[in-house]
């Protein structure tokens, strides 16, 4: 079974490949790189400038973007990033970073076209996200293709990663050097089973409130755990300073070489680095639109706006400190370890006693709020394929999988989840293509607005 999910999960973002990085480059190049001349603009609206009463949807720009950030800062940026280094060598970051600018674009036509088609659910709540878009955009025809996406979301938005990296983290660091739940290997799976369900307890009593509750909790979280591994890790490149430059060099290097791949496989090099980004700030998944599609706007464009600010943070500032911290403290070039466990011994060279202690608050808050964001999707997208009876139901259903994936193998967890996650950028970035001349026609209309104003 591992080997057929590997074999197709690396089939699979083989040709995605072409389709996101395809996708990003037409999202660019068709809006005549309008967007980015408006950045400026997106951040005062995150940051509460430009508020409109009575506006339809259920949270702030910023609360939007956090509950996005709340699922894309994460695992992706520790685990995810210690992955794509060990995978496909330095250079996978540099992919990382095209695929974030990319991903720019993308994000601002999905998340405009959350708010411009909204629909409603079986409550007669107005929604947003791909399946809603697609339907209200596409029309009733195209219905399948938002089941589609809703299907492939339910697993691909499961917080498998998230939970079983920190179980890892938290083993290496407490139950092992106490010696908890080691003297067998069902004592092993016990103590991970039991950490899980603490998870899992914790994680339902936020998730259970939807997505005010999930917003409120975000806009709080998401600044503090930001703001606490980046000045970690900062403070690690201070102490290597005179090693920074010459990590820039390797990753540019081996971007165009794949040198530091066995082989000299370039082709594993570009994978890597775009499936873990795509991972890491989810450009084209779908998700990003879901969270944005509640934002209180009625003006699309600005949503666009503000999520064009997600993969900034979440790749170009987060996933680059992890991959600069891991190559100048050498720990990179470690075979015995992978994932948190990688990123875990690069704190612990740089910062003997404590740095593992900082990464793993910071894993903690990383973590708890990728689960609770992740939460959100999961239920949307169960709510469309079986109404809004179906929330408790399948709440129960993502609460019992972090438990689940607190005892199972990681390299099990990753390609499951690249599978399920890859197929939800098919559905996504074929109907933003074909509605993007409609997010064209608001973006002129928007900013002719703004300059007269």
């Amino acid at each position: 079974m591992a080997d057929l999910l590997s074999s197709f999960s690396g089939w699979l973002w083989g040709n995605l490949l072409y389709l996101l990085l395809g996708g990003g480059a037409f999202f660019m190049i068709f809006s005549r790189f309008y967007p980015f001349r408006y950045l400026g603009h997106g951040l005062a609206l995150l940051l509460g400038r430009h508020q409109e009463k009575d506006a339809p949807g259920e949270v702030s720009h910023f609360r939007a973007l956090c509950s996005a950030l709340s699922g894309t800062v994460g695992m992706g940026n520790v685990a995810g990033v210690a992955l794509a280094v060990t995978q496909g060598g330095p250079g996978a970051i540099f992919w990382m970073w095209l695929c974030a600018l990319l991903g720019m674009a993308t994000k601002f036509y999905t998340c405009s076209l959350a708010v411009m088609y909204r629909g409603k659910d079986g409550d007669g709540v107005e929604q947003g996200g791909p399946m809603y878009f697609i339907r209200e955009g596409l029309g009733e025809k195209w219905k399948p293709l938002g089941l589609f996406f809703a299907a492939c979301g339910m697993f691909g938005c499961l917080p498998l990663l998230q939970s079983n990296q920190l179980t890892q983290i938290v083993r290496s660091m407490f139950f092992e050097p106490q010696g908890w739940f080691m003297s067998s290997d069902t004592m092993v799976q016990t103590g991970n089973a039991l950490f899980g369900l603490l998870l899992a307890t914790l994680v339902g009593l936020v998730v259970v409130g939807g997505i005010r509750r999930i917003g409120s909790v975000a806009a709080r979280l998401v600044p503090l755990m930001i703001i606490l591994y980046t000045g970690a890790s900062l403070f690690i490149l201070l102490l290597y300073a005179e090693r920074i430059l010459p990590a820039f060099a390797v990753i540019l290097s081996d971007a165009f070489t794949g040198r530091a791949v066995a082989g000299g496989a370039l082709g594993m090099v570009i994978v890597t680095g775009v499936r873990r980004a795509a991972f890491s700030n989810e450009a084209g998944m779908g998700t990003e639109a879901m969270a944005h599609g509640a934002a209180k706007t009625s003006e699309p464009i600005r949503e666009g706006l503000v999520a064009m600010w997600g993969p900034v943070i979440d790749t170009l500032l987060m996933c680059t400190l992890t991959g600069l911290v891991l190559l100048v403290t050498d720990s990179w070039q470690s075979a015995e370890k992978d994932g948190v466990l990688l990123t875990t011994s690069a704190f612990e060279s740089a910062l003997p006693g404590t740095g593992p202690y900082l990464l793993l608050v910071a894993v903690l808050f990383l973590s708890f709020s990728s689960m609770i964001g992740f939460s959100y999707y999961v239920v949307k997208c169960g709510c469309f394929l079986f109404g809004p009876k179906a929330r408790l139901p399948v709440l129960g259903f993502y609460l019992s999988t972090i438990v689940i994936s607190a005892l199972v193998k990681m390299d099990l967890v990753i390609n499951f989840l690249d599978i399920a996650f890859g197929l939800m950028a098919i559905p996504t970035i074929l109907s933003s293509i074909l509605l993007a001349p409609h997010v064209n026609q608001a973006t002129r209309i928007y900013f002719k607005k703004l300059t007269k104003n």
